[in-house]
């Protein structure tokens, strides 16, 4: 009995040892070492996760979206989570698309993915189902991905921008991200539980281009047609506006017909149209004008070692008339009046040899020699275009220059930068360079611009039947690795529209076309684009500013006699009444500038609702209106509802 009393003591003072060891294991624990314990089981079933940030958009200058950051979902489910598989099987089926059979094959497995993408409309039926666990994800997306998408760059498979704006602009495009705390389970999932937002994400500035999405959409067009018609290697085409620099159009094709920046950053020899340079030099320095005359030796001239050859052999011709008629021989004996730093210094004061500054990843400098670099007969060759290279912005640039009465302006991509409250943070402000000639001299250039087009000249292939325009034709020899490729030509136009008060400068430059001469091929492409521009009621032009009279009669008989191939309907139609009511025609399935011409041309104004195929009008077709009423029409994109 002893014995049994002693080995019950012992078990009672051992379970009161483990008792008092517990408690204080227990104290240790909650009490000494609560805190590290608390903190790990808060980081084991929480997450920090980073909330990303909505890219800005970028627009056009009048607002459309060129490139936005859409918010899609994509969904996950897990079988064995699901309250009611059959029903929930119907409900994902019937919001997400995909057939009944094929959802309930795929729930057999222990997790399945549906990749959509998927909009927050189709997902949010799905929310409230137990086991459905939707993933928002936010990617870049292209209303028109083929319109102007080298200017406005492409992302790379990371998501960072590659080239192009999105590149130049990602710091005030990219947002702050935002951070968020979520639970998680013991296997690491995530609980569907409310998070905790611990800071918002911020979104990206709102960028606005210069580029007019409509008049990007008719050179682009142009371009591709020119190409195919001429059969050219490639081109270019560039518009801006004189007076502030901005680029209303930039679009580039090479041999492939693929989308390039050679706009920025391939050089060519201009040939012809640096000829009004050199004149620009002898008036500026009071060496020659206008009116004065050079004998052009009927076509042929022996100059040093080489012989000099005018495309149209003439006489006595003045200087203006050394411009309309392209006279090689006129301009090099002109041109002998100017000494090397002269005719450098001009050059250079146009821009040409240098950057123009406009905000894109890479540009080409050009190539002007230096005087001290020159050989005999580089004053020659600079005076027909020759021994320099420029970029068809640089040429641009310096016909804008003529535009803008001798003040050249920087060139600019960029319109306006918005915060995501909506006030502006920057402004697009006209940066002058420099003034290259006086404003007198500008003048004097443009009406020998004019003479190119309407009295005869090399341009008149560029001629409208409504506002005149003004411009420079430009062929010269091609270069290759080699030197000179026999046969192979580049042809480019430089125009000034309208004429007077030139409100739009644009160059356009083929690459090696069948027909060469840039009369034959720029020419009437420029004038395709300036009609179209004209058709479409687009907002790159100012029409208030544009004189309602057609061009200025002139006493030249080669013009009284019709000869300058202006552009008329065919068939013939009798002019309409201005008065009579316009019916609104049916332009449904049409492109948007297809049916910016048809209203134009029924005298109605257009206003535009969405992006690609028109789908309706408001007025219907058919409606009588009154003149120049305001028709509003919907458009959408192929495939999408």
């Amino acid at each position: 009995m002893a014995r049994e009393l002693v080995r019950l003591r012992v078990v009672q003072v051992a379970f009161g040892i483990a008792l008092v060891l517990l408690l204080a294991r227990a104290g240790q624990i909650q009490v000494l070492d609560g805190g590290e314990h608390y903190a790990t089981a808060q980081a084991q079933g929480t997450e920090r996760v980073e909330l990303p940030a909505r890219r800005g958009t970028i627009y056009d200058r009048n607002g459309v979206p060129l490139a936005l950051t859409q918010e899609i979902f994509r969904v996950g489910v897990a079988p064995n989570e699901l309250r009611d598989p059959e029903e929930d099987a119907n409900t994902l089926a019937r919001h997400l698309g995909v057939a009944p059979r094929t959802v309930r094959r795929r729930l057999q497995q222990s997790w399945v993915h549906f990749h959509g993408p998927y909009t927050a409309v189709q997902v949010a039926p799905l929310r409230s189902l137990r086991g459905v666990h939707p993933e928002r994800e936010l990617v870049r997306f292209y209303p028109d991905p083929e319109l102007a998408s080298v200017v406005l760059g492409r992302p790379e498979a990371e998501g960072r921008p590659a080239s192009g704006m999105e590149r130049v602009l990602d710091e005030w495009l990219t947002g702050v991200p935002g951070q968020a705390v979520v639970l998680r389970d013991r296997l690491g999932q995530q609980i569907e539980s409310p998070s905790s937002l611990s800071a918002f994400p911020v979104p990206g500035h709102d960028v606005y281009l210069t580029i007019d999405a409509e008049l990007q959409e008719i050179v682009e067009r142009a371009l591709v047609d020119g190409i195919e018609r001429y059969e050219a290697q490639g081109g270019d085409v560039v518009v801006l506006n004189p007076r502030t620099g901005e680029i209303l159009a930039i679009a580039s094709r090479d041999a492939a017909g693929r989308s390039v920046a050679s706009a920025f950053t391939s050089v060519f020899e201009p040939g012809s149209t640096a000829k009004l340079f050199a004149v620009g030099a002898l008036l500026t320095h009071g060496l020659a004008q206008p009116e004065d005359s050079v004998w052009t030796e009927n076509g042929e001239f022996r100059f040093g070692n080489r012989t000099i050859h005018d495309d149209h052999p003439s006489g006595w011709l003045t200087v203006a008339g050394v411009i309309e008629q392209s006279s090689n021989i006129g301009i090099v004996k002109l041109g002998q009046q100017l000494s090397p730093e002269r005719q450098y210094e001009m050059l250079r004061d146009f821009g040409l040899g240098t950057p123009t500054g406009v905000e894109y990843p890479a540009e080409s400098p050009g190539l002007l020699k230096r005087p001290h670099e020159w050989s005999g007969t580089t004053p020659a060759s600079l005076a027909m275009g020759y021994e320099v290279a420029v970029t068809v912005l640089q040429l641009a640039q310096a016909y804008a220059a003529v535009a803008s009465d001798g003040v050249l302006v920087q060139p600019t991509l960029v319109r306006e930068i918005r915060r995501p409250d909506g006030k502006v943070a920057y402004r697009h402000v006209p940066a002058p360079v420099r003034r290259v000639v006086r404003a007198d001299v500008a003048a004097s250039l443009r009406a020998m611009l004019r003479g190119v087009v309407y009295r005869g000249g090399t341009g008149e292939t560029a001629a409208l039947s409504t506002y005149e325009i003004a411009g420079k034709t430009g062929t010269a020899r091609r270069a290759g690795p080699g030197g000179y490729v026999p046969g192979s030509y580049v042809a480019n136009f430089a125009s000034l529209f309208p004429a007077d008060e030139p409100q739009i400068v644009m160059v356009v430059k083929l690459d090696d076309p069948r027909g060469a001469y840039a009369r034959l091929t720029a020419a009437p492409i420029s004038r395709e684009v300036v009609e179209q521009l004209l058709a479409a009621q687009s907002g790159a032009l100012d029409r208030a500013r544009l004189t309602a009279e057609g061009p200025t009669a002139s006493s030249d008989p080669a013009i009284a006699a019709g000869t300058v191939p202006y552009v008329v309907e065919w068939p013939p139609q009798e002019a309409r009444d201005p008065a009579a009511p316009s019916t609104v025609p049916d332009v449904t399935g049409s492109s948007l500038r297809d049916a910016a011409r048809a209203l134009h041309r029924a005298g109605l104004r257009m206003q535009v609702e969405g992006w690609g195929t028109v789908t309706r009008t408001d007025p219907p077709a058919g409606t009588r209106l009154a003149p120049g009423t305001l028709v509003t029409v919907t458009a959408r994109e192929r495939g999408r509802r």
